[in-house]
């Protein structure tokens, strides 16, 4: 009888082999997706980090930059308001088109 363990004698090693396959998948499977979920994570926190840093670098960048650009027209009292309305309309410009893009799909 090929099921019967006392006349197989591959039994032990079949029921090892079959134990340690099934134990060896549901681990890489459990893992897997904990090591992928961690790591979205961890690297998710850190690009967040990193992105709040560095907008307003990047702002304060563009408002020096635009501030010595005009400088060269304008006096330099001027040249630091023109820059910060500049920049502002800038962003308000680049806002409302977020928003008018927002509820591009919906029909009103």
């Amino acid at each position: 009888m090929p099921g019967n363990p006392f006349t197989d004698p591959n039994w032990a090693p079949d029921l090892a082999d079959t134990v340690e396959r099934v134990v060896g998948k549901v681990r890489t499977t459990a893992t897997d997706n904990a090591v992928k979920a961690s790591r979205g994570v961890v690297f998710g926190v850190l690009i967040l980090m990193a992105v709040m840093v560095a907008v307003p670098l990047i702002v304060i960048l563009l408002l020096g930059i635009l501030r010595e650009l005009l400088a060269f027209f304008v006096s330099h009292e001027r040249a630091v308001y023109l820059s910060y309305l500049l920049l502002g309309t800038i962003f308000m410009i680049g806002g409302f088109v977020a928003l008018r893009q927002r509820h591009k799909g919906e029909t009103a």
